[in-house]
Order: structure tokens, then sequence, then C-alpha cells
């Protein structure tokens, strides 16, 4: 057994450990998103400074915490903060929650994150379902000797969004009367916000929305098997496109002016998985 194996041994029966309910469906919450923990019934909450292995969260807007417990009738492990590359973390530590989540038998991950619009059509506020995502990390994090225990060697990406999924998505989001968008997000090492020169790339390249998470998480959930919904805020314009500067602050503000209707969004989705 490798250690990263041990490693995520140790964690899953930890948490088995301490909860009495099997997740099946995992929710990771972005910046400012996290307020959708609060909404679990029944919680149990495990700090990440607690979980054997886990890394620690520290970006504003991400509590640090697996929330555990039911929403909608269904049982949840949601993730209030993520792990990213630009605070250090390497990407066996940014994707290890995933690895924990397909041990603990979580089969369906909805992927949130607040991101920065490319697309001159999109509004801050607006909510947009991700159809696919470009890699401008330049990483990968199944580089190095594979674990066929774990998934395939060459993995298909080519649904990585999950077609059924997204369309299930779209139908509570028209029910619900909800300007849903649709895109391509790019995923960028970060942490600095892009130049207007790299969004006029990205644009060109074909991304609507473009954030500093998410694309290596779906790529681990892939290749374990698991299936992704991706939802992204749009919380603001990306560089050049308005004639502003561009804050964490801005992001902060932008989702909380969408919480209710993000909240009712995912609980529609969940009630129809």
């Amino acid at each position: 057994m490798s250690q990263n194996q041990s490693n995520i041994r140790e964690a899953t029966e930890w948490i088995q450990s301490k909860i009495q309910v099997q997740p099946k469906i995992g929710l990771i919450l972005g910046s400012g998103l996290g307020v959708l923990a609060g909404e679990v019934e029944n919680p149990v909450k495990l700090p990440y400074n607690d979980i054997p292995h886990f890394p620690q969260s520290t970006v504003e807007g991400h509590a640090g915490e697996l929330v555990v417990g039911m929403l909608e009738d269904q049982p949840v492990l949601v993730m209030a903060g993520r792990f990213h590359l630009y605070e250090g973390h390497p990407l066996t530590s940014v994707t290890f929650p995933i690895r924990v989540m397909k041990a603990l038998g979580v089969d369906t991950i909805i992927v949130t994150n607040a991101a920065g619009g490319v697309n001159t059509s999109y509004e801050p506020g607006d909510l947009m379902l991700i159809k696919d995502h470009i890699n401008m990390t330049f990483q990968n994090p199944l580089i190095g000797p594979n674990d066929p225990e774990q998934g395939v060697r060459f993995p298909d990406m080519s649904t990585a969004y999950d077609p059924e999924l997204r369309e299930m998505a779209r139908k509570v989001a028209t029910e619900q009367g909800v300007k849903f968008q649709e895109g391509v997000y790019i995923g960028l090492l970060g942490p600095t916000y892009e130049t207007p020169a790299e969004i006029r790339m990205c644009r060109f390249l074909g991304g609507d929305a473009i954030g500093m998470s998410t694309v290596p998480e779906v790529i681990v959930a892939r290749h374990a098997g698991i299936r992704c919904l991706g939802i992204s805020c749009i919380s603001n314009m990306a560089a050049g496109i308005l004639e502003q500067p561009l804050s964490h602050d801005e992001v902060m503000e932008t989702t909380e002016l969408v919480r209710s209707q993000f909240i009712n969004l995912v609980k529609g989705i969940l009630r129809n998985i």
C-alpha cells in the first residue's frame, strides 16, 4: 500500500467514526458560497485541522470544515472551503478530499466556484453551468505512478461534466426562473488576477469564465469514476472588460447578493438527483 493510499484510509476511517450517515453526494463550496453548508440538517462538523492528513484552507470566505448530514433528503458531504495550488499545497493535497469522498461512497460531486467573467455578455451575479474546462495551470494531479484501484491510467475527459446532470440542472434553473449561463471554465494557477492581455487570450481560446480552482478536483473525480456537475458564480468581470480594479472583497460582495438564488438552485438540483 502506497503512502497516499494509507493516508486516504486513515482519513476515511476517522471520518466514518464521527458520522452516522454514508454520504452519496459531495459538494465543494467556493469563495463566499459556503453559506449552503448551513442548510445541512443534523450536521456533523469536522474541522479540517482535526482530520488526519487534511491540509488547511487559508483563504477568506472558506470556513475550512467538512459538514456531513442530510440536505433535501440526500446524504451529503459538504466541503465548506477548498484547497488551492496558490496556497502552496501540492496537487496531491489539493485533491486529497476527492479521494476520501470516493472512499466514503460518494458517487456524485457538485463543485462550485466564484469566477471572473470572460464572456462579455455575462454580468456579475450570473450563475454559469460549466459545460467544459481548459486546464491552464499546466499541471495535472494524475502525473506519476497510476494506482489502478483508483482509476485508469488514461481517463477520458470528453464528458468531464456529466451531460445528464447538466440537462437536469438546466431544467431546475428554468423552473426557478434563474438566469443560467452555460460556458467553458478556464482554470489558472493564481494568486494574481489575470492581466487584460491574458483575458483576451482566454477569450480567444474559448473561455467564458476564469478562476483558480475546480479543474484539479474534477480531473481526480473523473479518474475515480465520480460524476461531476459544476456551477460558477460570476463574481466580477475579468481584467480589462470594465475599467475598475479587481479585489477579493468584490467577489465576496457579489456572492452574498446571489446567496438565496444559489441555495435554491442547488437544493432543487439535489431534489432531482
